[in-house]
């Protein structure tokens, strides 16, 4: 799985949104809780933000990570000359030269890549209303030729500022680089659409991510989307069901999911946990079993905190799979309309 979470970084972010949504919810999870901070807080709020996209792009991205994992594998088999030969025999010398460069690059994780492919013309009119740093620090991850194009087409003011800037520039931390890299890729992407598209994207199918990772990846994307897009961030939320959220179910609902929750997971799970979603839990269970059960969390002393988290998001699973099997209702936001 890291293998293949090496691989998606190495797409860029447009790119790997599109394969997280193709892998589906739970090997999407799976691979995120692989990626860096940075990078889950980036490909996530893309995912969030992607309306649509055409099937020939789709078929693209997945023919490009095909391509990617079967370099990856005969490069771990036999390193990189065996890879290449091998590459050479199904797609050709072309083909399978810029399948290892992107392979290559993808382990150097080079940043503004996607840039590399664009027509410096058309790039030119995305970048030249922004700051002359941001200019200049694109220009100086772009090859000299194209540098050289894009430089020459802006006003010559502007000229004059974007070359100072880039002559004096000495360092620049990863982060900024990453958040520029990451704005910039989609602008490009969102006016280089084709016509035909489909919805693939939005805040349903991030949520549906989301709901199948593990409880700290779970909360990292959440953090890292209120840093993002607050406004985002609480419309996820709203549609997210965490633990905490066992206080709304209504008393049967919880019963029936207590029935499908053995006795140590559950005990886990209320360790930390606030004095409502404990008397929620407790006040659905018999006396004896509420006693049994409070004794129990007391009895285990200190746990780590992942042990806590993985026992919840074991007792959150078992709601959804109740929920999709038409067992249970759960409410989430405000716009479920229900009839009593």
């Amino acid at each position: 799985m890291s293998a293949l979470a090496g691989t998606l970084a190495g797409l860029g972010v447009r790119k790997a949104a599109i394969l997280l949504i193709q892998l589906g919810k739970d090997r999407a999870a799976a691979v995120m809780s692989h990626l860096s901070d940075a990078e889950v807080e980036s490909i996530s709020a893309e995912i969030a933000r992607l309306e649509s996209i055409s099937a020939e792009e789709t078929q693209q991205v997945l023919g490009e990570f095909k391509d990617m994992m079967t370099a990856r594998a005969h490069i771990a088999q036999g390193g990189l000359s065996f890879a290449q030969q091998l590459l050479e025999q199904s797609l050709g010398p072309e083909r399978a030269a810029e399948v290892i460069e992107r392979v290559k690059a993808a382990a150097v994780r080079l940043p503004f890549q996607f840039l590399h492919r664009a027509d410096p013309a058309q790039l030119r009119g995305f970048i030249v209303d922004e700051h002359p740093q941001v200019i200049a620090l694109v220009l100086a991850h772009m090859t000299p030729d194209k540098a050289s194009l894009l430089l020459s087409g802006l006003p010559p003011a502007q000229q004059a500022q974007v070359a100072h800037r880039i002559a004096v520039m000495d360092r620049t931390s990863p982060e900024i680089i990453r958040e520029v890299e990451s704005a910039l890729e989609r602008k490009l992407s969102s006016m280089l659409q084709p016509a035909e598209m489909s919805r693939v994207g939005g805040v349903d199918p991030l949520v549906n991510i989301i709901n199948r990772s593990d409880r700290s990846t779970e909360r990292q994307i959440v953090d890292g989307l209120e840093a993002l897009d607050a406004a985002l961030a609480d419309e996820v939320k709203s549609r997210m069901f965490m633990f905490e959220d066992i206080v709304n179910l209504d008393d049967r609902t919880v019963q029936l999911v207590l029935r499908s929750v053995e006795g140590n997971q559950l005990a886990l799970a209320l360790k930390g946990v606030s004095d409502a979603v404990r008397a929620k839990i407790t006040g659905n269970l018999s006396s004896r079993a509420a006693e049994n059960l409070v004794e129990e969390v007391e009895l285990l002393g200190a746990v780590r905190l992942t042990q806590v988290e993985e026992a919840q998001q074991g007792i959150i699973r078992t709601i959804r799979q109740l929920e999709e099997q038409g067992q249970i209702t759960v409410r989430r936001g405000s716009d479920d309309e229900f009839v009593e």
